[in-house]
């Protein structure tokens, strides 16, 4: 008896301590990298590739493998999406800032479900508390993306995170935060020191990079989009503090005086900046300054601004100056990275690869897939010691993480397959773990 007790409890040993190994077998490898595809095999152990070849790859026969036959289809890594708000993305915006936190974290555990199940493997959200809900995914409570999560965004008054009510002012300097604050989905923070504050505060906490509001919103009630927020001051104070933390500052604005003063402050990376002129394009390519921005256009994903509102006329200014953002990026060869910002807009979520499709217009295919894969994993590494995750990330290659998409048919040939990932994604998997498997 204490003989079979004593094996079984050797067996559960094993079982639990064993390495879980993946083949998949016969596929044309995109590694995110190289305009070409090459026919092989991939070797996955727990959650790394281990081992990939042209040749068929010998197994364990002592392990347990499991085989995928891939049957010639396209491989290439899990997508990433370098602007996302994981809080907000899926929940009506009178909803999501009026609700208790706990309720805000179970719908964007599910949003964030239905993102990977999209194929988006990564994240890099940009303003919300994030930080229980990526802890509840790498401890494998909830499915959902790797995010690389900013905490709050830090907002000056008057600002795009001012969600507060029209008669909140003139401010009592010695207010309590309001619920917003304190739940940690946006802050308020006016000044060296509060920015200082605000700042080391979502780095305690994890983040792996800092949001700063630094110009006009389209969405928010009370900074028309033409302003520059903050003081080269206010703004420099959050680019040492993150500094000190080994990483980098970036900010929400669309003006060239809104991105050169954050520039100047040293921040290094833009997000959005839709209406720069010729003379921002080139300090930033000069700068080396990551532009992440997103294909806004007035089409039927536009935000459903009611007609004739300031929402709207802002919204309509904005994506006027998409198309000669895009060209100007080009131009100078700026490294450019992809994002959706999708916010409070469940039918809208759902679309997140179709916004990858309409790149498109501008670009190559080969040049979207890199963008959305090994380009903005090249972003993610600039939070240096604060990235979170310890393999590389939007790639196959040997030692990155097992993060991969089978797809029917080759989006290097046609990239609007991206855009349909409930039909045209056969298998996603992260971490080595398969997500979905709907291979015939």
């Amino acid at each position: 008896m204490k003989l079979g007790l004593a094996l079984l409890f050797l067996l559960l040993s094993f079982c639990a301590t064993a390495q879980k190994v993946v083949l998949i077998s016969n596929v044309k490898i995109f590694n995110g990298k190289d305009n070409s595809t090459v026919t092989g095999h991939v070797l996955i152990t727990d959650d790394a590739i281990t081992k990939i070849s042209t040749t068929p790859i010998p197994t364990n026969k002592s392990a347990m493998t499991t085989i995928i036959d891939g049957k010639g289809k396209f491989l290439m890594p899990g997508l990433i999406d370098a602007h996302v708000h994981t809080m907000f993305e899926s929940i009506q915006m009178a909803v999501g800032l009026s609700s208790e936190i706990g309720y805000v974290n179970i719908v964007a555990a599910k949003a964030a479900e239905a993102q990977l199940l999209r194929g988006f493997t990564t994240v890099r959200d940009l303003g919300g508390s994030s930080f229980s809900l990526k802890r509840s995914i790498d401890e494998g409570y909830v499915k959902g993306p790797r995010i690389f999560p900013s905490g709050a965004t830090i907002s000056q008054t008057s600002g795009h995170g001012d969600f507060g009510h029209p008669t909140d002012v003139p401010k009592d300097l010695d207010r309590s935060l309001s619920y917003l604050e304190r739940s940690g989905q946006t802050i308020i923070a006016d000044g060296v020191d509060q920015v200082l504050i605000r700042t080391r505060e979502q780095l305690r906490q994890g983040a792996s990079q800092i949001k700063i509001m630094a110009g006009g919103g389209v969405s928010s009630a009370y900074d028309p989009l033409d302003v520059a927020q903050y003081t080269e001051e206010e703004l420099s104070a959050a680019v040492k503090a993150a500094a000190g933390w080994n990483t980098y500052v970036t900010v929400h604005a669309y003006t060239p005086t809104a991105v050169q003063a954050a520039i100047k402050a040293g921040v290094k990376c833009i997000d959005h900046g839709h209406l720069i002129d010729e003379e921002t394009a080139k300090l930033m390519a000069e700068k080396g300054i990551w532009w992440s921005m997103q294909p806004f256009q007035d089409d039927q994903d536009a935000a459903p601004f009611p007609k004739g509102s300031e929402a709207r006329k802002k919204y309509l200014q904005m994506v006027e100056g998409t198309e000669n953002a895009y060209k100007l990026a080009k131009k100078y060869n700026i490294k450019l990275a992809f994002g959706t910002d999708i916010l409070f807009d469940p039918k809208l979520a759902k679309r997140q690869g179709a916004q990858l499709a309409k790149l498109a217009k501008w670009f190559t295919p080969f040049e979207v897939l890199k963008m959305a894969t090994s380009d903005n994993a090249s972003l993610l590494e600039m939070s240096g010691p604060r990235n979170p995750y310890n393999k590389k990330l939007g790639v196959i290659e040997e030692g990155a993480y097992a993060d991969l998409i089978l797809v029917e048919g080759n989006p290097l040939e046609n990239i609007n397959l991206v855009a349909d990932p409930d039909k045209n994604f056969i298998l996603i998997m992260k971490n080595g773990e398969v997500i979905k498997n709907t291979i015939k």
